[in-house]
């Protein structure tokens, strides 16, 4: 077994090397430098706006029923294969990717609230990685989903190529924006900016009810890349502070043009880049809404000319194009936040341009909503409380996680991994019981960095800050999963710890979610309840495939045209 420490040796040479596919598809070349901004020629350096939008695959089930024969009990069932595919991000050169079925961003899979779905995931990819030289094994986790821990994308529960892993889902929460990524224990940056990462959005009756559906409800997945000459990813994360690219990518095209009617549209708002935030706002300094964040719809709609979005951070929010004339544009563009490294486009981040209204105007809304219902929690009748119905009074205990770097590793408490590991997994942050209610104050004190902290499995509501006023900001009033920690700032949050109708809980990761500081190694654990419950690495691991590849071949549903 490779030890952490020849890992992280490992992967300071894979930096280096920057191992990459050329387009010709010949064998791994190597560049013998760091690079801090993309080595394209002119010719090859894509041009702000011109390339068009389009939207992400949705992937249809290979099966459908009813456990036993129940119309009340729903499944779906998936599967999704990684493997290397070749992607067209610049113009004139491939670049080899690492994604789900190949491409990047992977398939969106839609799934209504209360059907429980299974997703067979094959890791067909190759023994050596893209971008360090280890073993391409992948962890995946799909994020926000109150999941079983042995489904829930632990970083150590590895699928290594050759085999697969069933991940099973329960999909009783309320509608929201998830996503479904790589969580590979101190690689996990590489292999999410490799390519494996894509939307999981969860619908139920009240959002289809209030929001845009179809044509209106489009999915925006922003990350960022640098590029070898060649058209090869480049990597560099900076001793281990992060990667920002200066090619800005909106659903894997960069900064592309969208063509819209003059309507109001719903976009899902996920940044899925390893380290850079957004300050996205349009360029017209008109208010988009913000109708809902990772959790789910928030209570009272928020017309903000701005907002903060860190890594993995969703947010919902609406645009009302209907007082634009066709032919008209507007630019969505990136305000950034500190400590960020920018570079001459990474102030844009894609283009709006209006049509004349054709064709069926199916889930379209006729206004901007003032306040939204979510129905409350599912799980009420259990004892589940609707997360922004939660009050101090409510918390039985208090706790605080300290976020700096210590040692060139980035800490929490001034633990890491590596002592969760060296515990034999034991080691835990709190032990919560099911269903209670606890306050966790998070503390920045990293001084010039910020950390978007992910916990696994809740929902929280933020009741103050630091900054703001002690207040959280306009924009994240709902439900959340991921809370930007900037520069000296604290973040007190409420959280249930609600397991699910089918869970009596087990061990859970936080950690933060710029993925170069989850990697060094800024990730702990809880449990909810007994350690020993569906211990997540030994519940259900990982079978050796014996399926011939293309056993399951992707079927996707009608695409919108190109540029909608």
């Amino acid at each position: 077994m490779t030890s952490r420490r020849e890992v992280l040796k490992l992967g300071v040479v894979g930096a280096a090397s920057l191992t990459g596919v050329a387009a010709s598809g010949d064998e791994p070349t190597q560049s013998t430098s760091l690079i801090t901004r993309s080595q394209l020629a002119p010719a090859n350096m894509p041009v702000p706006y011109t390339a068009l939008f389009r939207r992400p695959p949705e992937l249809v089930p290979y099966q459908t029923g009813f456990d036993g024969g129940d119309p009340a009990r729903p499944f779906a069932r998936y599967a999704l294969t990684q493997k290397l595919g070749q992607a067209r991000f610049v113009p004139g050169l491939y670049t080899t990717v690492a994604g789900y079925n190949g491409i990047f961003p992977g398939p969106t899979i839609r799934v209504p609230q209360g059907t429980r779905t299974e997703v067979r995931v094959r890791n067909a990819l190759p023994s050596t990685a893209l971008l360090h030289p280890g073993t391409f094994k992948t962890v995946t986790h799909l994020h926000g989903s109150a999941s079983l821990p042995q489904y829930d994308g632990y970083a150590n529960d590895s699928t290594a190529p050759g085999k697969f892993k069933n991940y099973h889902y329960p999909n009783w929460q309320n509608a929201r924006t998830l996503w479904y990524h790589d969580h590979h224990h101190l690689v996990t940056a590489q292999g999410v900016y490799s390519g494996l990462a894509a939307m999981y959005p969860l619908s139920d009756r009240f959002e289809r009810a209030q929001l845009p559906q179809g044509e209106f409800d489009v999915p925006l997945i922003i990350s960022d890349a640098l590029f070898n000459a060649n058209g090869s990813l480049g990597y560099n994360d900076n001793d281990h502070d992060g990667l920002w690219g200066d090619i800005i990518m909106v659903n894997g095209v960069p900064w592309p043009l969208m063509k819209v009617k003059p309507r109001i549209y719903r976009f899902r708002v996920l940044v899925a880049s390893i380290t850079r935030s957004y300050r996205p706002a349009l360029s017209n300094g008109e208010p988009v809404h913000i109708v809902a964040t990772d959790g789910g719809m928030v209570p009272k709609v928020q017309a903000v000319s701005s907002w903060r979005q860190g890594t993995a951070e969703r947010y919902e929010i609406l645009i009302d194009f209907r007082r634009y004339r066709a032919g008209q544009t507007v630019d969505l563009r990136n305000l950034s936040n500190k400590n960020n490294m920018d570079f001459p486009n990474t102030n844009k981040i894609m283009r709006f341009q209006v049509v004349a209204d054709s064709g069926s105007s199916a889930g379209s809304i006729s206004s901007v909503p003032v306040t939204l219902d979510d129905g409350g929690t599912p799980g009420s009748a259990r004892g589940s409380i609707a997360t922004m119905s939660l009050t101090p009074e409510m918390a039985v205990a208090k706790r605080v996680l300290r976020v700096k770097r210590q040692g060139g590793e980035w800490t929490i408490n001034e633990e890491t991994w590596e002592d969760v590991e060296r515990s034999g997994f034991t080691r835990c942050f709190a032990v919560p019981r099911r269903n209670s209610v606890e306050q966790w104050t998070i503390i920045n004190e990293s001084g010039g960095w910020f950390h978007p902290v992910h916990i696994h499995l809740v929902d929280a509501k933020i009741i103050a800050r630091n900054t703001n006023g002690g207040k959280p900001f306009a924009w994240e009033t709902g439900p959340k999963d991921v809370f930007y920690a900037g520069e000296n700032e604290s973040i007190t949050l409420l959280m249930q710890f609600d397991t699910g109708p089918d869970s009596p809980g087990g061990r859970y990761m936080m950690h933060c979610h710029n993925l170069v500081h989850e990697d060094h190694d800024m990730m702990v654990q809880f449990s909810v309840g007994d350690l020993r419950n569906n211990d997540p690495i030994l519940s259900d691991p990982p079978k050796t495939d014996l399926t011939p590849l293309g056993s399951f071949p992707p079927v996707y549903r009608p695409a919108f045209p190109a540029g909608t």
